[in-house]
């Protein structure tokens, strides 16, 4: 195979630590460059669910995770070359801390020449805010970073201090408000999910984008070449079967690769909601994914249909499952 190379704009947006704000802001980076008619393609650092989905409305674009050690370096390696190839800018959000696990996103950003903008809340504290940045920035030889984002910044005043702290190769290359109209809304599990408040999603996108415009940070920064990658072809195993999948406000922590790779296994994939459905499609088998069902245990309980669909859903009396079984034990 020969390696193909393809440069675009890229920007890693990483923390000291969780609850920085990352979320919010790299949503407000990609609405604002949408707004200027950029193609903006988002990625998530490691397993997320939640993220993902309001990133993808900010974007208007579908957003992937990369995970070098889930999904393999080669994995990752060609996900961004095949967004570059049609994005006017990349954007990657880490995740917890930038030297947090093994591997980090220091450690993705790293490996792919990604220029690095720290997201930090500055709440609470000003010239030591620079330090910190100037801690991680030269933490690894390895590390580009490309400057500081300054979250929950009070005053200008409270910028200009932060501004004239930071070392000249590290700009301040924004900074936002303590602001509830931007903040992303939560809950005891995290993020809340997008399908749920979509319209005011809307009104902090917008918020956000209007405080980001006109700050360095919605310049386009230096493009990054990447390359193409071999990627294991994927056996087809499953084919001429069919897979049932619930998906509804209660079930939908799917990740589009799963189901893009079992359709690249031969299978078809079909959607039903355990909320609103009263059958199961004809199916091989079921796939119940994650989601916040407790949330909506009125309804669920309410469908009785449904219960016994699922319920009558034997998998090991399916055919195809039980020559699985005998394949697995012979």
């Amino acid at each position: 195979m020969t390696t193909q190379s393809v440069s675009c704009p890229a920007i890693f947006l990483s923390a000291p630590s969780s609850g920085e704000g990352k979320t919010t802001i790299t949503a407000a980076i990609a609405r604002n460059f949408r707004n200027q008619g950029k193609v903006v393609r988002v990625f998530k650092t490691g397993p997320d669910y939640l993220d993902p989905q309001i990133l993808a409305q900010a974007s208007g674009e579908d957003v992937e995770q990369l995970d070098m050690w889930m999904a393999g370096e080669e994995y990752c390696q060609q996900k961004l070359f095949e967004a570059a190839q049609v994005a006017d800018l990349i954007i990657v959000e880490g995740a917890m801390g930038m030297f947090d696990g093994d591997p980090s996103s220091a450690d993705l950003a790293a490996r792919f020449n990604i220029p690095i903008a720290i997201v930090m809340s500055v709440k609470g504290m000003a010239q030591t805010a620079a330090a910190i940045a100037g801690g991680l920035a030269n933490f690894r030889d390895d590390v580009k970073v490309a400057g500081l984002i300054a979250n929950h910044c009070g005053t200008e005043r409270h910028a200009e201090l932060i501004r004239n702290a930071l070392p000249e190769n590290l700009p301040l290359l924004a900074t936002l408000p303590r602001s509830e109209e931007v903040a992303l809304p939560e809950r005891h599990l995290g993020l809340v999910q997008a399908s749920e408040v979509s319209e005011e999603l809307e009104q902090r996108f917008t918020a956000g984008a209007e405080w980001v415009d006109g700050q360095l940070i919605t310049e386009l920064p230096a493009p990054v070449t990447f390359y193409s990658a071999e990627t294991p072809q994927v056996p087809v195993l499953l084919e001429g079967k069919t897979i049932a999948v619930a998906k509804d406000e209660a079930f939908s922590f799917i990740y589009d690769a799963n189901i893009r790779l079992l359709e690249e296994m031969g299978a078809r994939c079909v959607f039903f909601s355990p909320l609103h459905d009263s059958e199961l499609p004809e199916a091989d088998a079921m796939w119940l994914p994650g989601g916040y069902p407790e949330l909506h245990c009125k309804a669920l309980s309410a469908n009785v249909d449904m219960h016994n669909q699922i319920r009558g859903f034997s998998m090991p009396a399916s055919p195809f499952w039980r020559n699985a079984v005998a394949s697995c034990t012979a």
